[in-house]
């Protein structure tokens, strides 16, 4: 396969990160996921967001940026390929959603500074699923603080990223998670398998999941 680096990118509870764990273990790639227990303003900018986005998206930014600074340092001879279960925009997207507009400022200028020292991935798989589906997923994996997040920040989240996505043209392969079970469906995971395996042209090409 050509492409070395990917990323499994989608909204909360989108299933980003059992979508990375398969495909890393189907590839023997190394795995680079998201440490969001570690932030300690993510609870708190739940219960009291315009306090606390500012840090939490600080946090977040400092780690992802740590984590993906070490990969590109530690070459592992022995698997060519990297799966992450996110793409270091991502602090950007989430931080316009977050932040009034002067913090925004701020925080895109720390950002422009430090995401040019990191690699880009070759492909993203997009998992985009209805708000409803987000919901039910968020609800299963039971993590308290998200339990109230409103449809609406949903919605926000997905029309960010799905505006970013288009506007810079970035190789991506939407799949359509809306009945998506990579892991009770092997169907599933293999729709993804044969996009990546593609020769896919530059721009954004769409798949659907098996009933």
């Amino acid at each position: 396969m050509k492409h070395h680096f990917i990323t499994v990118e989608g909204n909360i509870g989108a299933g980003k990160t059992t979508l990375s764990h398969l495909l890393s273990k189907h590839y023997n790639a190394r795995l680079v996921l998201e440490e969001f227990a570690d932030n300690p303003f993510l609870a708190k900018f739940y219960e009291q967001p315009q306090q606390y986005a500012f840090p939490v998206e600080l946090f977040f930014m400092a780690e992802r940026y740590k984590q993906l600074k070490d990969m590109v340092h530690s070459k592992d001879l022995f698997q060519s390929i990297t799966v992450s279960d996110y793409l270091f925009t991502k602090c950007l997207l989430f931080a316009k959603v977050n932040l009034p507009e002067e913090e925004f400022r701020l925080y895109q200028k720390l950002f422009d500074i430090i995401h040019q020292q990191l690699v880009f991935p070759d492909i993203i798989i997009y998992l985009h699923a209805p708000v409803q589906k987000l919901q039910q997923n968020i609800r299963k994996r039971n993590r308290s603080y998200e339990l109230n997040i409103p449809d609406e920040y949903l919605f926000s989240l997905q029309e960010t990223y799905t505006s970013y996505i288009k506007q810079h043209n970035i190789t991506t392969i939407f799949i359509d998670a809306s009945n998506a079970d990579f892991l009770g469906d092997p169907r599933h995971l293999q729709v993804v398998i044969d996009a990546l395996e593609k020769d896919i042209e530059k721009g954004q090409h769409y798949f659907s999941l098996p009933e």
